[in-house]
């Protein structure tokens, strides 16, 4: 019974992992030209949803993202590229709605934080190893006689016990 079972879930589990990613695109807004549907994915993909925030628009269920989805696609069949649709977007939404925003001066703070902090990070790392390393040699080194000023002190605490 147990490998029955084992064998069920095995078979189960590679099930799932051979189904791929499941899009919130509905087939109502499928456009019927594979090119400009491939493009409209492109850019659905590269798009936040408002609502989600970390999800593309693309895997969003939400119904602000089903409206952005739609935005786009009539973008695409007007006639406007892939970087005037995402221009247009950005115009109307701000650069938050980029799942990646532009590099600039104004976004500096951004890409350079999480580098800065892995550089602090390693810098602190290194430091602690180093005095680690350095407290073990103290450590390992034979141990100091005591002068004959401090074994006349501890003899001295001796003879109040």
């Amino acid at each position: 019974m147990k490998t029955f079972l084992m064998k069920w879930f095995l078979v189960l589990l590679c099930l799932g992992a051979l189904g791929g990613p499941s899009y919130a695109v509905n087939p109502d807004e499928i456009l019927s030209d594979p090119v400009l549907e491939t493009r409209a994915r492109a850019i659905s993909s590269e798009l936040r949803c408002l609502v989600c925030q970390n999800q593309s628009i693309d895997d969003s269920d939400a119904d602000l993202a089903r409206d952005l989805r739609l935005l786009v696609r009539e973008r695409l069949v007007a006639g406007d590229s892939d970087s005037e649709v995402v221009t247009f977007l950005v115009a109307r939404y701000g650069e938050f709605v980029l799942l990646k925003p532009y590099f600039g001066w104004h976004t500096l703070a951004l890409w350079a934080t999480a580098p800065l902090v892995m550089l602090i990070a390693i810098i602190a790392l290194l430091m602690h190893l180093r005095r680690r390393k350095s407290v073990a040699k103290e450590m390992a080194k034979a141990p100091v006689p005591m002068s004959k000023v401090e074994q006349a002190a501890l003899d001295s605490l001796d003879k109040f016990d």
